[in-house]
C-alpha cells in the first residue's frame, strides 16, 4: 500500500509533532492522547512523515508475527492477536 492511501486514513489539522516540534504548526493527525495530573488531556501529534514510519514499523511488526496488517492504527499499541 502507497503512502497516500495511508495518509488518507487519518483526520489532519494543523499542530505540532511530538517528533518534530521545530518545524512548528504543520498538517498532524492524533496518535495518543495523555491525561496530565490535573486531569487535562493533551493531543500527542504526529505529521506525516511520522504516520509513515509509524505505519511502516506497524507492518514490519505483523509480517514478523504472522499477522495480517491493517493501517490507520499508528499509535496504537501493536498486538498479535
Amino acid at each position: 500500500m502507497g503512502h497516500q492511501p495511508i495518509l488518507e486514513l487519518y483526520p489532519w489539522e494543523p499542530g505540532i509533532c511530538f517528533q518534530h516540534p521545530d518545524a512548528g504548526a504543520v498538517q498532524t493527525t492524533v496518535v495518543r492522547e495523555l491525561r496530565t495530573r490535573l486531569g487535562n488531556v493533551e493531543d500527542i501529534r504526529a505529521c506525516s512523515s511520522c504516520i509513515v514510519a509509524m505505519e511502516a514499523r506497524r507492518e514490519e511488526l505483523a509480517l514478523e508475527a504472522g499477522v495480517e496488517y491493517v493501517p490507520g492504527h499508528a499509535g496504537e499499541p501493536f498486538t498479535a492477536d
